[in-house]
């Protein structure tokens, strides 16, 4: 079996990493992706609604801009988890 993940896979896990807000970087390596990966990616999430660019401010620091997960990425994250587990291949006694 190979161990290439497909573009959904990828997108899951870039939505899984981003539910609570992160940096760019941050995805990047928990999603294990590359820099050109991750500048692919990341534009195309937030032109179809699956991630926004939000700015927190955490008490006295200064504002970051973190990269979150929206509703729609939520509902597809739950919808590739379900997905997942009725692909899962049943296994039959001889």
């Amino acid at each position: 079996m190979s161990s290439r993940r497909d573009r959904h896979d990828i997108i899951f896990e870039i939505l899984k990493t981003a539910i609570d807000g992160k940096i760019k970087t941050h995805i990047m390596y928990k999603a294990k992706l590359s820099y050109a990966q991750i500048n692919e990616y990341v534009p195309s999430l937030i032109a179809n609604g699956f991630l926004e660019n939000v700015t927190i401010i955490k008490h006295k620091k200064r504002p970051k801009k973190v990269f979150k997960t929206t509703q729609k990425g939520v509902r597809f994250i739950e919808n590739f988890e379900s997905m997942k587990r009725l692909w899962v291949t049943p296994t039959y006694p001889s």
